[in-house]
């Protein structure tokens, strides 16, 4: 099987969706999102909730992806296998994450040009299992590293058994890639690569 990544451009925002609408939780997860919420101020991620009075929420997040990745504000790597897109990674600048987020995470740090933050992966089910998330995140890695950043960061979730809405991928995988645990914050490890 040949994975293929690409970054996320406006340009590839029809696989970016076409993923998340008909591949991404295709195993009846209850939960259904476009990975947009992270890069919500905890005043944008409360006026979204107020919004969703009488609205489907899916196509309001979906609408609010759409403008995020127009403007740059959505990043991060989608995986393809025979030109379809199978997976998604979202990573971005530290810098490009809210000071003040709607979730309890932290991803900010002030200083661009700095650090990469991946803070969520999504395989399709048939999928899992067969290197997709280890391939985005090694292309997060390189890029990091071709960008000229110091490290990236990466937020796992401890867990003893697969949690159908966990994202941050498995401690194993960032171990598998050369990270190291530098520390805690409640549930989630704070987990970074050096590359410098």
């Amino acid at each position: 099987m040949e994975i293929t990544i690409k970054k996320l451009t406006a340009e590839l925002s029809a696989d970016y969706f076409d993923f998340f609408d008909n591949r991404a939780f295709t195993d009846n997860s209850p939960y259904r999102c476009y990975c947009q919420m992270y890069q919500l101020s905890k005043e944008q991620g409360e006026k979204l909730m107020e919004d969703t009075r009488g609205i489907d929420p899916g196509l309001l997040c979906k609408n609010v992806a759409k403008k995020q990745i127009e403007t740059g504000a959505l990043c991060g790597y989608l995986a393809y296998v025979d030109g379809i897109s199978v997976g998604w990674c979202n990573a971005n600048d530290r810098a490009n994450f809210p000071s003040e987020p709607y979730y309890d995470v932290l991803f900010y740090s002030p200083i661009p040009k700095r650090e990469i933050a991946v803070v969520c992966f999504e395989i399709a089910p048939e999928y899992r299992g067969k290197g997709i998330a280890t391939a985005l995140l090694n292309k997060v890695i390189f890029d990091a590293k071709t960008n000229k950043y110091e490290s990236v960061v990466g937020f796992p979730v401890k867990r003893s058994e697969r949690y159908e809405w966990d994202c941050a991928g498995p401690i194993r995988l960032y171990e598998k890639a050369g990270f190291r645990k530098i520390s805690e914050h409640g549930e989630t490890i704070i987990m970074k690569k050096e590359l410098m």
